[in-house]
């Protein structure tokens, strides 16, 4: 039996909270987020000016503490001097959850040597929903950014390349651009989903084999998530423009069971994608 704790904002302990935010749009934030956000005594965070765009939403007027990777290790001194003297402290990063791909762990990891007592408030995660729309199923490793250091990625890439799980990573989409000859080297054998904008209003998924990649014609901005698929699909397409139009004649007469059988007669395509391509359509009519 699972359990639910009802946490009473009267109780809120002092403590650490790594709390995650809203990574794109701001109404993706737990109602628990917001009451320890609203209970803080400092709200530390990445760009202030971010986040008090949030802030200013939910109407919680709370100091903000400026911490990005150029200072983070100058506050320490300050924050764990604030949090030795009972003081509620929540950190969070522009979009996210701290601590992942995003500063954090070095407050964090003084607060664990000071014993200092620290607690989690999780929301939303850009790994979690970029692997949840990709149709991919099993195991993910996730890396995060792309390394700077081309030796450092070539010899870390060789090694993903032999995993046999879904691989998600994070990219500024001009590495992306840049970064083509790698990806086609090491994931040959793999699909690829392009996550774009993800729960922003520019939304959008590409999905492609790693080998047509560079057939690609679209315009991506800032940074973006990408999925690569376990080799195991590595003989699989993605639906493509006719499978669709073709499926949507179909489903008006022919059961889901029977456009499976028809969709994959002729070529190799994941079941559960067309599967739930057929759902989709009929959760639209």
């Amino acid at each position: 039996m699972i359990s639910f704790t009802d946490f009473n904002k009267n109780k809120l302990e002092n403590g650490l909270y790594v709390v995650s935010t809203p990574i794109g749009n701001l109404s993706d934030i737990s109602f628990r987020a917001i009451d320890v956000l609203s209970q803080s005594h400092f709200i530390v965070c990445e760009d202030t000016r971010v986040s008090k765009k949030l802030l200013e939403k939910y109407k919680i007027k709370n100091k903000l503490i400026s911490n990005h990777k150029f200072n983070e290790k100058k506050n320490l001194e300050k924050l764990i001097g604030l949090l030795k003297s009972d003081k509620i402290i929540s950190l969070i990063s522009d979009a996210g959850t701290p601590c992942v791909s995003d500063p954090g762990s070095v407050l964090v990891n003084e607060a664990i040597k000071e014993n200092i007592k620290i607690y989690s408030v999780p929301g939303a995660s850009s790994v979690a929903a970029a692997f949840s729309v990709s149709g991919f199923t099993g195991k993910y490793f996730f890396y995060g950014f792309f390394p700077e250091k081309k030796n450092e990625l070539e010899n870390d890439l060789k090694t993903l390349a032999n995993l046999n799980c879904s691989i998600v990573f994070f990219i500024s989409a001009k590495k992306f651009e840049k970064k083509k000859t790698e990806i086609k080297k090491y994931f040959s054998k793999r699909k690829l989903v392009i996550c774009k904008e993800i729960t922003k209003l520019y939304e959008e998924y590409f999905r492609v084999n790693v080998n047509d990649v560079d057939k690609l014609n679209i315009n991506l901005k800032g940074e973006i998530t990408l999925v690569f698929s376990p080799l195991a699909l590595d003989n699989e397409n993605f639906l493509d423009t006719k499978d669709k139009k073709k499926i949507k004649k179909l489903i008006k007469k022919s059961s889901i069971k029977d456009i499976i059988k028809i969709i994959s007669k002729n070529k190799k395509i994941s079941k559960k994608e067309i599967y739930n391509f057929c759902l989709n359509i009929k959760n639209e009519s």
